[in-house]
Order: structure tokens, then C-alpha cells, then sequence
């Protein structure tokens, strides 16, 4: 249910980012099998929720064939993540970085205009070090968006792709927290949701031509 709109808007983006003068179709190239990716965020990173190598970074290593650090610190926040992305960025020298924040700042009230401020932040320094950002979207918590299978990202990382021109990969956390099949809990995946993650993410990634399938 969810590839589709995220397909498109992956899509829709390319295409303007390419009018805009930015980054379109033609100028990602795919990233080697010995390429480092740095997989930044919180506790969906991290892998609470499921067990050992069960987590996406994990799956999504043995999908592509690539070097995933996982960077995941359960319970961070987009604010307090911009003073430790510096520093892994310099240890781990990655060629791409998936940031994956926001989760937290929502489920404490923060203002969403900040928490677009402070992802703002992170995929500039990712930028300045010379690594492709790459954000993903992440839905407010609302139980009855997951009772109803009805959670949706927050606006604010489409608002950010537009106007840092960085691609973004949506619906991926929402689609899976809304099957309580697939969650471990309200705000967490089980290791059936990771392997979902991973999947629908390298199909996103094969989309955006920085990894080519098999």
C-alpha cells in the first residue's frame, strides 16, 4: 500500500530537483558493494523491538551488499543527534547517510518547524563532509492512526527535501506501523516490520539509482 505514493513522490522529486538545478535521475551513480553507509537515527535504527541482526541496517547490508553502520541511539532526537553526527561522520567516512530522526521530538511535543531546523542541520553537516544525505519520513505518534492504518509522515520532511533538495523515502515507517502485525510496539517495528524496512528501502534506493538490483 505504501510504494506506490512513495514512488511517485520519489519521482515528482527527482523531476524538480532537476528543473531546480539540483540533483536529478542522471546524477546519482550507483554506490560500489564496498561502499560505507551510515544508517543515523534513533531506536527504529537502533532495532528495539527484535533481536540480534534483526534490525534494518542489518537486512539492508545483506540486500545490497554494502558496509551499514548502525548509528541508531534509542530515545535520541533530532536536536541532540546534531552534536554526535560530526563526529561518526569523521570515524566511519561514509559515501551515503541515512537519517532517520524526529520520532522522539514528536512523542515529547516539539515543534515541528524546530525538528525540521535541526534535520536541517544534520543533512547539511552530512553534505559538508562530502557523503549523498538521505532523509526518511517519520509519522507523529497517533494511536488512532495505527488503530486505523491510517498514519501518515509528518509534512515537514517533504518541506525539507524541497528546499535542501535531498532525496527522501516516505511511508515506510507509517505503512508499517500501521499493521499491528508488524510492530512490537505503538513506535516500534517487530523483526517481520525491519525486514518490510529494509526491503521497501532498497527498492526506494533502486528507484533513485543509488543501488541497482540484481
Amino acid at each position: 500500500m505504501t510504494r506506490l505514493p512513495r514512488r511517485l513522490f520519489l519521482a515528482a522529486l527527482l523531476a524538480l530537483l532537476a528543473a531546480c538545478g539540483g540533483a536529478g535521475p542522471d546524477d546519482f551513480e550507483p554506490l560500489p558493494r564496498q561502499a560505507t553507509v551510515l544508517a543515523f537515527g534513533d531506536s527504529v535504527t537502533h532495532g528495539t523491538g527484535a533481536g540480534t541482526d534483526e534490525d534494518y541496517p542489518a537486512r539492508l547490508a545483506a540486500i545490497t551488499g554494502w558496509t551499514i553502520v548502525n548509528d541508531g541511539v534509542p530515545g535520541d532526537r533530532a536536536s541532540s543527534a546534531r552534536e554526535r553526527l560530526a563526529p561518526s561522520l569523521r570515524e566511519h567516512e561514509p559515501d551515503l547517510v541515512l537519517i532517520w530522526l524526529g520520532g522522539n521530538d514528536f512523542l515529547r511535543q516539539h515543534d515541528p518547524a524546530a525538528v525540521r531546523e535541526d534535520l536541517r542541520v544534520l543533512v547539511q553537516t552530512a553534505r559538508d563532509h562530502g557523503a549523498q544525505p538521505l532523509l526518511l519520513g517519520v509519522p507523529r505518534a497517533s494511536a488512532l492512526g495505527a488503530a486505523t492504518g491510517r498514519l501518515r509522515d509528518d509534512p515537514i520532511y517533504r518541506e525539507l527535501a524541497r528546499e535542501e533538495q535531498v532525496p527522501l523515502i516516505e511511508g515506510v515507517l507509517s505503512g508499517v506501523l500501521s499493521e499491528s502485525d508488524l510492530r512490537a510496539d505503538p513506535v516500534h517495528p517487530n523483526a517481520r516490520g525491519y525486514r518490510r524496512i529494509a526491503t521497501e528501502i532498497a527498492e526506494a534506493l533502486d528507484d533513485l539509482g543509488l543501488w541497482l538490483a540484481p
